[in-house]
């Protein structure tokens, strides 16, 4: 239930549950599975918003995983941008 309502609230540009979502992925937390491209996602995607402490996990969830890794979740990240942008306009 957790996940659904940061999903929403995320789709709306909800800075905190940007973050939460990345919490809830890379502890494999809320009934989701650990998964430290979402996560890495998702902490990017709060980092970017000026979210400090998400900056701080993402790099640390980085040091755990690879570079083809990191640049799938920078690139998920950015789709979920584009995505953003194309619903605001």
């Amino acid at each position: 239930m957790m996940i659904a309502q940061c999903l929403a609230a995320a789709a709306n540009g909800e800075i905190a549950a940007y973050f939460d979502l990345g919490v809830a992925f890379s502890t494999g937390s809320h009934g989701v599975n650990c998964d430290m491209i979402e996560a890495h996602k998702w902490f990017n995607l709060a980092a970017a918003k000026g979210h400090e402490e998400a900056a701080y996990c993402r790099a640390d969830i980085s040091d755990e995983m690879t570079a083809r890794e990191i640049a799938e979740a920078q690139r998920q990240a950015r789709e979920w941008l584009s995505a953003e942008r194309r619903k605001a306009a």
